[in-house]
């Protein structure tokens, strides 16, 4: 898939703006924890870390479909989480997971998944997750001669044709937030949700915030953030999915937190993730 960069100087305005000082709630705290060294670590593969994510791996979360080049906020995140663990770059396999097998009840592939997996509690029935790692506000994007692309209010939307990724917590925002009148569309992929957007299918599509910034930057001509959708009770956290009961959890838990505390998280949200101050809220 071809993507275009953004230009040097936007990046870095974007770059500038990232909400890195919000602070995550702090996750519970693991517990029943053994030495979390890479040799005490019960890993698929002896001495090396699998992970996994999906096909195709979309920006800002991952540079250029290529996981493995540790480039992109949750590549980075990956890689920090696995040097915390004590493995270095040559000894982490990455492996090609579908977002929904990802989150299925069943044996997993991979020590840990890494896709924009939001924590709830409905998932957490099937899987287990690390503490969050990234605050996530939702929001709405449409091609500026949409009838929406002006709308200030969440009501504004309720006759509009929305879409989301199958699956996903954007989909559950237009369900429970929105309300629409009509039923909303579904893809299997955000690249599906792209065309058909481009194509007049839907009105608006529903992604993260850093997703739809990149979207209307650098892969969307002539489609704008039409704002964000109200957040409602906790933030949207997204966490690193592991097996139901991995003997890993409480280790990758612990080194996500240790990367919050050290303020590690919060660098990398700054260099990678491209959001800007200004989306506005739709109330």
């Amino acid at each position: 898939m071809v993507r275009r960069l953004l230009p040097l100087a936007l990046l870095l305005a974007l770059a500038a703006c990232a909400p890195a000082d919000e602070e995550s709630p702090a996750p519970p705290a693991a517990t029943g924890l053994t030495t979390c060294t890479k040799d005490q670590l019960a890993t698929r593969t002896p001495g090396k870390l699998t992970i996994g994510t999906d096909d195709p791996a979309y920006e800002p979360w991952f540079t250029d479909n290529k996981p493995e080049n540790g480039e992109g906020f949750e590549s980075a995140v990956a890689y920090a989480v696995a040097d915390r663990l004590g493995f270095a770059q040559g000894d982490v396999t990455w492996v090609r997971v579908p977002f929904n097998t990802a989150i299925a009840p069943g044996p997993k592939d991979f020590d840990f998944d890494v896709n924009q997996f939001s924590i709830t509690e409905d998932r957490k029935k099937a899987v287990d997750f690390s503490g969050p790692y990234y605050l996530v506000r939702q929001t709405v994007i449409a091609l500026k001669s949409a009838p929406i692309a002006g709308a200030t209010s969440v009501s504004a939307l309720r006759d509009a044709k929305l879409g989301a990724q199958v699956g996903t917590t954007s989909y559950q925002a237009i369900t429970e937030l929105v309300k629409p009148s009509r039923q909303p569309q579904v893809f299997n992929t955000n690249d599906d949700a792209k065309k058909a957007l481009q194509n007049g299918q839907i009105d608006g599509l529903v992604v993260d915030l850093p997703t739809a910034f990149y979207m209307t930057a650098a892969e969307l001509e002539d489609a704008v953030i039409v704002g964000q959708l109200p957040q409602v009770g906790v933030p949207e956290q997204f966490g690193l999915v592991l097996d139901k009961g991995s003997p890993l959890t409480g280790c990758v838990t612990q080194a996500v937190d240790q990367l919050r505390s050290a303020g590690q998280l919060a660098t990398l949200e700054k260099q990678w993730l491209a959001q800007v101050a200004g989306a506005r809220e739709l109330t």
